[in-house]
């Protein structure tokens, strides 16, 4: 097993100057998972905490990349990262933003880490929520582990969330693929899979295609829209995201093939993709 590309901070995941700030944080998956709790705030859950997001905050979530978030931070309160902002001064993101961050910096202390797109079934009873999480190396217990860098004691009384989300259960947290398995499979309902008004099976393959991308270290907003995504399912080529399932439930087992298969232009992260929450295309810089 090839760990070294996920050891290193490369493009999203690159902090830029900013990643000398990181050298005062602590070395620990959860102490750095409180740092990011404390800097960032999410974007359709401001009343968790009372407050009211800011006309500066509206337009955060569009940022993509680390070096970028951090500069905001700063900028508006040039603090150690360290010491927590109040709720209604925090960067406004998503779940991928709280996981782009920990990747960061757990890569920036050495420790073998990566994004991974998929679904979380611990926000909405008998649902699947649309969700980002961390995947680390665990040198001590040989394994991959999934953490909720997002959750909070707040987040975790609201949902009511009973086990560890340093160390979320496979049940619990499905990627793109297995959840594309299990619905092919005729063992999930496609329509329990999406987010707000968005459910189904495009959209499980279009957090495949995701998936892939963050795999190849392309970890892109949750509704960038590029390549093979569609929203229609009679459009999706059923078999390219059966190899895409195939190859994302053990990556590291077929890490040569899931990185060649980044170079089909319906995975392949082009100079523009199509933000499909503003309603407008926009240049990515990675």
């Amino acid at each position: 097993m090839n760990l070294e590309p996920f050891r290193t901070p490369l493009a999203m995941s690159d902090a830029g100057v900013w990643a000398l700030q990181f050298n005062a944080l602590p070395s620990t998956v959860g102490g750095l998972a409180r740092v990011i709790q404390g800097l960032l705030i999410h974007e359709h859950m401001p009343d968790f905490y009372g407050v009211t997001l800011s006309d500066r905050q509206r337009g955060e979530p569009h940022v993509r990349g680390t070096e970028q978030i951090l500069e905001r931070i700063a900028v508006h309160d040039p603090r150690p990262l360290a010491e927590a902002r109040p709720p209604s001064e925090r960067f406004a993101g998503c779940c991928r933003h709280f996981t782009l961050m920990h990747v960061a910096m757990l890569r920036n202390r050495g420790i073998a880490a990566r994004a991974r797109c998929g679904f979380g079934a611990y926000f909405a009873k008998d649902m699947f929520t649309d969700h980002w999480v961390t995947e680390y190396w665990s040198d001590t217990e040989r394994r991959w582990v999934l953490v909720d860098s997002q959750i909070d004691a707040r987040q975790r009384e609201r949902f009511g969330i009973d086990f560890d989300t340093l160390d979320v259960p496979r049940e619990k947290f499905l990627v793109a693929g297995d959840a594309w398995k299990l619905c092919r499979d005729g063992k999930a309902n496609p329509q329990a899979f999406g987010v707000l008004n968005m459910f189904g099976l495009w959209f499980i393959a279009s957090n495949v295609i995701r998936d892939v991308a963050a795999l190849n270290n392309r970890e892109m907003l949750p509704w960038d829209v590029w390549g093979g995504m569609t929203a229609i399912d009679a459009d999706i080529d059923v078999a390219f995201i059966d190899r895409l399932a195939h190859l994302t439930h053990e990556p590291d087992k077929q890490s040569g093939e899931l990185h060649a298969a980044y170079d089909d232009a319906r995975i392949t992260v082009p100079p523009t993709v199509f933000n499909a929450v503003l309603n407008r295309p926009e240049t990515v810089s990675i």
